[in-house]
């Protein structure tokens, strides 16, 4: 009965190190059983403790308790195992001609299905010892041997693999050294060009506004020097103005009296003194808008094809000859009309046209919108502020209809006044300093251009140039 019990549970009886039944089982964390010596023996000598079975690593030796069920189960499978009588006992044997002798044994126990015995020679001895112990001694010292020859195979691998690893280390090192050199060199070359460009643009810049700020102060103390000159033109005009305002005033009361009443002077100086006057309140009239002058220039891409303009786009006339361009909606197609570049929205500006020489032409000013295309009719109701000459000696004012002129002379040279707020434009004969025609109560929305049209050549009868002439003050 406990033959047939042993044969089912013998392996889990017998210790792996000693390969005995267990003494003092003990468990370890991993479920292994072990005798508590030979566990504790095999830790010893292993560092760290390790399973022998399954290999398991403990950091920390565990600390062993005796596990009583197996020691119990243990201690009944040690005990139905007792040799009945007729076992052999271990002999020792000796002699010098005795090499060797083994002597098996072959019994029945319960732990163990066939168990043999087995003697071998110890040469120390001349003897024989059980074959387990000797097995066991074997194993166990076979086993750390080659434990210990295979650490110090990894170990000298890993220092081959270090020693490859610092190797590549100091190639890859020498290899970061010269690209970091090239990239430092490059970068300081880069950073001493940037140093060098930044210096040179900030000296540039410096230059520059330095020159435009001596341009300005340049042009500044000119227009002190201007503004100075035209205020004590203006103090002398004002002066003068102030003085003729009270004579004309004086003779406007005194109109109905005689002169040789008042004692002012002879009868025969009355006229005479009259029309003096009245110079020179014009005189003073033109001086005081001539002070608005701007500086006007014609603009090509206005200009009908017949004109010509001059390189300085200051003079105009009909070259009786039409010259291919673009037709931009500025252009005037039909009429041989230009306008200046220059345009006007507030305030007063003042320019003058030289006329003399010319059969006909118009001139004035016109709103941006006016028509440019087909014939064209001027007047204020189409955008047109202008007076004409025509037929030679026709002088009339294009506020449609017409308003004819009576003027005591030709003149040579026509200056145009516009004050937009006030919507007064005025024409002025510069030779005579006359006022020609004013258009008052405009209404002004728009910009204003000067306008001129030289009219047609006629054959060469009127082909003499309009010219922008500079104001004299």
């Amino acid at each position: 009965m406990a033959a047939a019990s042993c044969l089912l549970t013998e392996h889990q009886f017998l210790c792996s190190i000693c390969l005995d039944v267990f003494t003092d089982p003990v468990t370890i964390p991993c479920g292994h059983n072990f005798c508590k010596s030979c566990i504790t023996e095999h830790w010893d000598i292993n560092v760290p403790s390790q399973c022998p079975n399954c290999k398991r690593v403990f950091n920390t030796r565990p600390q062993l308790h005796i596990n009583t069920f197996i020691s119990e189960m243990a201690a009944q499978f040690r005990q139905s195992a007792q040799q009945k009588p007729g076992e052999v006992p271990r002999e020792v044997y000796s002699g010098t001609k005795l090499k060797a002798m083994v002597l098996c044994l072959f019994y029945v126990v319960c732990f163990m299905s066939v168990c043999m015995l087995r003697m071998v020679l110890d040469k120390e001895r001349h003897g024989v010892v059980p074959l387990k112990e000797y097995v066991h001694k074997k194993v166990v010292l076979g086993k750390t041997e080659v434990e210990i020859q295979q650490m110090i195979q990894k170990r000298r691998l890993k220092i081959k693999e270090i020693k490859r690893s610092v190797e590549l280390s100091w190639k890859d090192a020498g290899s970061e050294i010269a690209d970091g050199v090239q990239v430092f060199t490059a970068l300081k070359e880069s950073v001493e060009k940037s140093q060098a460009e930044l210096i040179d643009t900030i000296i540039e810049k410096h230059t520059k506004t330095e020159e435009q700020a001596k341009g300005f102060i340049k042009e500044l103390k000119q227009e002190i020097s201007a503004l100075k000159k035209r205020s004590a033109e203006v103090k002398q005009l004002s002066h003068s103005y102030d003085h003729l305002h009270f004579l004309q005033s004086f003779l406007s009361l005194n109109a109905h009296k005689d002169w040789t009443e008042i004692n002012v002077c002879p009868p025969s100086y009355k006229g005479t003194l009259r029309r003096a006057v009245n110079q020179l309140l014009a005189g003073a009239e033109l001086k005081r808008v001539q002070q608005y002058a701007v500086d006007v220039t014609l603009d090509p891409d206005t200009a009908n094809p017949f004109l010509v303009l001059s390189n300085d786009k200051k003079q105009v006339y009909d070259g009786d000859v039409q010259v291919t361009l673009p037709d931009n909606p500025e252009r005037f197609d039909s009429c041989v009309n230009v306008l200046a570049k220059q345009s006007f929205t507030s305030g007063r500006f003042y320019f003058e046209v030289q006329v003399e020489g010319k059969a006909e032409w118009t001139l004035g000013v016109a709103r941006e919108s006016i028509k440019r295309k087909g014939y064209i009719t001027v007047s204020p109701q189409k955008g047109y502020w202008t007076i004409s000459l025509r037929n030679e000696n026709e002088y009339c004012a294009c506020a449609g209809p017409d308003v004819s002129l009576s003027l005591k002379s030709q003149p040579k040279k026509v200056g145009v006044f516009v004050d937009y707020e006030e919507g007064l434009v005025s024409f002025y004969d510069v030779d005579s300093a006359a006022l020609i025609y004013s258009f008052t109560g405009c209404s002004f929305s728009e910009k204003l251009y000067p306008f001129l049209r030289p009219s047609l050549n006629y054959g060469g009868k009127n082909s003499a140039p309009l010219i922008i002439s500079a104001v004299n003050h």
